[in-house]
């Protein structure tokens, strides 16, 4: 291999190596996932790209924009809807495993960046990438600077009532979803209540020890949802089951993870609730972000994924939380049968994207300008929109195709080093792990 081939399996070692010493399965699989094309690679090595934001110049930020909360892993799969806490259907980033706080200029980039693989992978010009580039960035600098001229942004969200298009179409398919299908899907009726399925892939059953711990785990979350979040009603937490959980996407290989099923708002069987108790991972960007100041506030990566998640999405989900088991920090959130991701098979023609992207450049600029009204963190006291429209200042054309320039050359690079990785892989090169069960 050259040398860009082995920088990527060192960074690749540094981030997994005890994930994929405890469970090398797992990331055969992952690694299998992300050999399939350059933006599967992408999407599952944020570690790299942040090993390599670290060494790329950055003319955009300043002492306030280089430490705002982030998402961290901004790719174009990382859209979808949600129910927020007052009950309303929202597209919006559905996805905080890797938020952290550092440059808003990282999010930009990441998105871009997935946004010229993706128009490669559906062979588009470079100039049309270049438009769909510019038609979101533009829309992000706008939608900051509506925030910071106008107050009340809070209220400002992608809903049903003002969305058209596919996005629209979105939040139409997820109201059609019904909380009784989903319990279906992962449950069975036993002796008149609803238990976990046992037949279900990914799934398995606790022994006594590990059921304790969780339940233990389970307890101690409760403290953690914020006082305007926490139901009056005490058996909405009443827990009727937990199973374990295994076979995640690309970015949670290795991790642990159980599903604790609750009685919900009323003792009526419709109304059960399925939570997610998920093994938190060291964030990406932390990686590259050495501030004692931040990495002392959060107690575990549990903690520090519920936290960014509330400060960077207004109205977040009312079961959110955190919690841990033996001093391993997990998020606990619910499992809810609202959610509809962006599918971008369903967009064929720039002309179909151009709209979809505005809408995703006013999110992305929600997201860094709003916070949840439970959020209670203290690392960023400064209104993120007027510094971010503050050191863009007058310079809009030259900030936009600084990152569409940026799009072009970093995917070019991923395209480069997916096939890198692929050879490193096959030759067991990473971690030793081979590309085969033994």
């Amino acid at each position: 291999m050259d040398a860009r081939g082995d920088r990527i399996v060192e960074v690749l070692r540094d981030a997994f190596a005890d994930l994929m010493s405890a469970d090398p399965g797992a990331f055969r699989h992952k690694f299998r996932k992300m050999a399939a094309d350059p933006f599967a690679f992408y999407r599952g090595s944020a570690c790299l790209f942040y090993a390599d934001m670290a060494d790329e110049p950055d003319d955009w930020t300043d002492e306030r924009t280089s430490r705002i909360w982030v998402q961290g892993d901004l790719h174009a799969q990382n859209f979808g809807t949600y129910m927020d806490s007052e009950g309303t259907l929202v597209f919006d980033v559905n996805d905080f495993d890797e938020a952290y706080l550092g440059s808003y200029t990282w999010d930009l980039r990441r998105f871009v960046a997935s946004l010229a693989l993706l128009g490669w992978h559906k062979a588009f010009p470079d100039d049309t990438i270049a438009h769909l580039v510019r038609t979101y960035v533009k829309a992000y600098v706008a939608q900051v600077r509506k925030f910071a001229e106008h107050p009340g942004d809070e209220l400002f969200s992608l809903r049903l009532d003002n969305t058209t298009g596919l996005l629209h179409r979105v939040l139409c398919r997820a109201r059609l979803a019904r909380r009784v299908d989903l319990l279906a899907e992962k449950t069975t009726i036993v002796d008149h209540d609803r238990r976990f399925r046992l037949d279900r892939s990914g799934t398995h059953e606790l022994d006594a020890a590990t059921r304790d711990r969780v339940r233990d785990a389970f307890d101690r979350y409760l403290d953690t949802i914020p006082s305007g979040k926490r139901s009056t009603r005490s058996l909405s937490y009443a827990v009727k089951d937990m199973v374990g959980r295994s076979g995640f996407g690309i970015g949670s290989a290795g991790l642990h993870a159980y599903n604790v099923l609750v009685e919900g708002r009323t003792q009526a069987l419709e109304n059960d609730v399925v939570l997610s108790m998920k093994q938190a991972n060291v964030a990406a960007p932390s990686r590259i972000v050495h501030d004692d100041r931040i990495r002392s506030y959060f107690t575990d990566h549990g903690h520090r994924t519920a936290v960014s998640q509330r400060a960077l999405q207004a109205h977040s989900d009312p079961w959110l939380g955190h919690t841990s088991i033996d001093g391993v920090g997990y998020v606990v959130a619910e499992l809810s049968p609202y959610e509809a991701d962006l599918d971008w098979s369903d967009l064929t023609e720039p002309a179909d994207m151009l709209p979809v992207l505005e809408h995703l450049g006013h999110a992305t600029a929600k997201m860094h300008c709003v916070s949840d009204e439970d959020s209670d963190q203290t690392l960023v006291d400064f209104q993120c929109e007027e510094a971010i429209a503050a050191v863009v200042g007058g310079r809009d054309e030259e900030f936009t195709e600084d990152l569409v320039a940026f799009a072009h050359r970093y995917a070019a690079r991923t395209r480069t080093d997916h096939s890198l990785f692929v050879d490193a892989f096959r030759s067991g090169h990473i971690n030793g792990l081979s590309a085969t069960a033994h």
